[in-house]
């Protein structure tokens, strides 16, 4: 397939542009290739100079990237970021991202694959990020605690950043987001949430969620966002009949 083939694939089914207003991300194609045919798609949480190099050892000609080159302000083209388009350029290899869409999205999105993991029912959104609510909160199927729900998000038993068990000893209701939302236990407090699962933790949110009896699951920014990624490439396979690997880079944090 083309770049535009899969550029317009990838629009229609993560709805890039209904995000424009709100996301700092160039969602996209944000380094095209001369026009070749793809005929493998990597798919990777982050664009950084090992998965691109792992993209093209597996013989990729598009690296599908949660986490691009390019967040709004126009950058000059020096230091890492030249040293990382000179090796697109010069191996051909074209960058798609989607940041909010895949976070989002409600079937292939990290927040919606993070969910299904903890079986959240009732399903309705949440966590308000410039005027959109980008997770998910509900009722757990079964209630679970604490160190249940960390072996169910774990991705390949990562060890989650931090835990703050400060709530009941079995959770009833959870809420999600996906990356750096530490921030947003506040709102889960505020709706009554028994347990909040995350990536990043934030001393600043420490003293309210033990006020509020909150718990909270920091899983790693990294580990909670491979899902989507994963998730969509399956989803290309299917509806594309188009051979996709995961690239797994993982940064700990």
């Amino acid at each position: 397939m083309k770049t535009r083939q899969l550029d317009a694939f990838f629009r229609d089914v993560l709805k890039l542009d209904d995000f424009t207003a709100v996301d700092s991300s160039l969602n996209g194609l944000q380094v095209d290739n001369d026009g070749a045919d793809v005929l493998k798609i990597a798919f990777a949480v982050d664009a950084c100079l090992e998965t691109f190099k792992r993209a093209v050892s597996c013989g990729a000609g598009m690296l599908f990237v949660h986490h691009g080159l390019f967040w709004g302000a126009p950058l000059g083209i020096g230091g890492v970021l030249r040293s990382r388009l000179d090796f697109l350029l010069k191996n051909n290899l074209a960058i798609y991202a989607a940041h909010l869409p895949l976070d989002k999205h409600s079937e292939v999105g990290n927040n919606a694959v993070l969910a299904g993991l903890l079986d959240i029912e009732d399903k309705e959104p949440f966590g308000l990020y410039h005027g959109i609510k980008i997770g998910f909160k509900g009722r757990l199927r079964r209630p679970l605690t604490i160190d249940d729900a960390v072996r169910r998000v774990s991705f390949c038993d990562s060890l989650p950043v931090a835990i703050y068990p400060f709530g009941k000893a079995e959770n009833a209701t959870c809420a999600v987001i996906s990356g750096g939302a530490a921030m947003e236990a506040a709102q889960a407090i505020e709706e009554g949430v028994d347990l909040y699962v995350t990536g990043e933790s934030s001393h600043s949110i420490y003293h309210a969620a033990l006020e509020g009896g909150l718990n909270m699951i920091s899983a790693g920014h990294y580990a909670t966002e491979v899902w989507g990624v994963l998730k969509l490439m399956d989803h290309c396979r299917r509806e594309l009949n188009i051979d996709a690997e995961f690239i797994d880079v993982p940064t700990g944090l």
